[in-house]
């Protein structure tokens, strides 16, 4: 047998990184065992459904690497099939036509919900003859006895009564059909072997069970994974922040590390925390997830995305950094090379958007210092090193960090002081802060022109300091 298993998105917004978690382990499971995964987008809710919610959730799926065997194919091309499949079950008296008014059903729901039982259609149209020329739904004649037993490949063995389950509608009165009938015509004419999907979907795995058993189908084996929860125990949503998969690369962070961040989430190898893709694909296993929720943490991911930024080559790390650059309005062509400026970052930065924001005193100045590193470090006591640092920087033909390290030592010695007597009031000129590279790559960086008129404008405030304070 082939595995081969689907993601079935609806197009009614963007890819939430719960459906990219579920979108993970389907293609892991069709990647361990040599199979194909499919792409099905479920856009029979034509007022929610939007082309602008397909290509985000083919963007998501592109970003993270999660390249699909076949399709994407979707719903609203595949009608006729569906109501090829409703009229046979309309003939073999599996299905009927219901008339029923919503006055009625909403009194059936109210009378359940006073005596405190699970509101269900009471069959009321099963043994009617209603005319197909009057408006009405068609339902599907469920089983009224017995049970079905689904094994699911997470949650263990789970049974359900059929005398709880009702007549669910297949077909709506405007002609279209429902969610349960057509993920059932799909799975079956697609060949789906495995359903790797949210526990939300739970409980109408049996109503979808007793469809493919009318039809004659063997039902696939089915996988419900877990929700993932917010910090609060609630089910993540927009309120703890970011929750869709392009807000995560909008907001700096590497495609590996999220995929890396959410094999993670309710599925473990030991104690280990990194697994690049080959490793998850021989690694990974369904039954090895977890009942229970999981609870996103920022924290554990932004940790993960710092050890993809610096494992990473900065030449990936300069492309990926660039339109960030770009939004904080920098040209990056008009300064320093790029990848000179990621690697110097690479170490620093939780995300590229922090790499950005760090590395913007390479290509513009800054206007004001950061308070407490100017206080600390713009003091009359540091008027000289940076004046001679100035004096000797001025007259420096060979701008690189090398030599740039040389002129520090050079600085400091002739001082008798220590480097970072003259590094950190030097850096605080550079950056506005007390934090950067290396003072030598920081020089470098920055350029000659940018850090003669920086020093100068450090050594106006030293004076101004002073005038101030007398």
């Amino acid at each position: 047998m082939t595995v081969r298993t689907r993601f079935a998105p609806s197009p009614t917004g963007y890819l939430h990184v719960g459906g990219a978690r579920t979108a993970l382990f389907s293609w892991l499971y069709a990647r361990k065992h040599g199979g194909k995964f499919v792409l099905r987008i479920e856009d029979t809710d034509l007022e929610r459904s939007t082309m602008e919610s397909v290509n985000a959730i083919l963007e998501g799926m592109t970003w993270l690497g999660l390249e699909y065997d076949e399709g994407p194919f979707y719903q609203t091309k595949r009608f006729d099939r569906y109501d090829e499949v409703i009229q046979d079950l309309l003939v073999r008296g599996l299905a009927y036509r219901c008339n029923c008014s919503h006055e009625r059903l909403d009194r059936l729901r109210d009378e359940a919900m006073q005596n405190k039982l699970k509101p269900r259609y009471d069959g009321h149209c099963r043994h009617r003859d209603v005319s197909p020329d009057e408006p009405h739904v068609i339902r599907f004649r469920n089983p009224e006895s017995g049970i079905v037993v689904v094994d699911d490949l997470i949650r263990g063995r789970v049974t359900f009564n059929n005398e709880e389950l009702d007549d669910l509608i297949i077909r709506r009165t405007d002609g279209s059909p429902t969610y349960n009938l057509t993920v059932v015509v799909d799975d079956l004419d697609m060949s789906i072997t495995h359903v790797i999907r949210g526990d939300d979907h739970l409980n109408n795995t049996p109503r979808q069970i007793n469809i493919l058993r009318a039809l004659d189908a063997d039902p696939p084996q089915y996988g419900h994974v877990p929700m993932i929860l917010g910090d609060d125990g609630s089910r993540l949503s927009k309120r703890h922040g970011a929750v869709s998969v392009m807000q995560y690369r909008e907001a700096g962070f590497l495609p590996e590390a999220l995929l890396n961040y959410l094999v993670r989430l309710g599925w473990s190898h030991g104690d280990q925390e990194i697994f690049s893709v080959d490793e998850m694909i021989e690694l990974f296993d369904i039954d090895a997830v977890n009942k229970a929720a999981s609870s996103f943490n920022t924290d554990k991911l932004l940790w993960l995305n710092q050890h993809y930024i610096k494992q990473e080559n900065p030449k990936r790390i300069a492309h990926l950094l660039s339109p960030h650059m770009g939004d904080l309005e920098i040209d990056p062509s008009q300064g320093p090379d790029l990848v000179d400026v990621a690697e110097a970052h690479q170490e620093r930065a939780n995300t590229l958007v922090e790499m950005a924001e760090m590395s913007a005193f390479c290509y513009r100045d800054f206007e004001n210092y950061e308070e407490k590193a100017a206080k600390k470090h713009l003091r009359p006591a540091a008027r000289e090193p940076l004046q001679r640092m100035r004096d000797v920087l001025a007259s420096l033909g060979d701008w690189t960090t090398e030599t740039l390290h040389s002129v520090v030592d050079q600085v400091s010695a002739e001082l008798d002081v220590k480097m970072g007597k003259v590094a950190q009031p030097l850096r605080v000129a550079l950056v506005g802060r007390a934090a950067s590279p290396g003072i030598d790559v920081t020089l470098y960086l920055v350029g000659k022109e940018a850090s003669l008129r920086r020093i100068d404008k450090a050594l106006e405030y030293i004076v101004q300091r002073e005038a101030n304070a007398g």
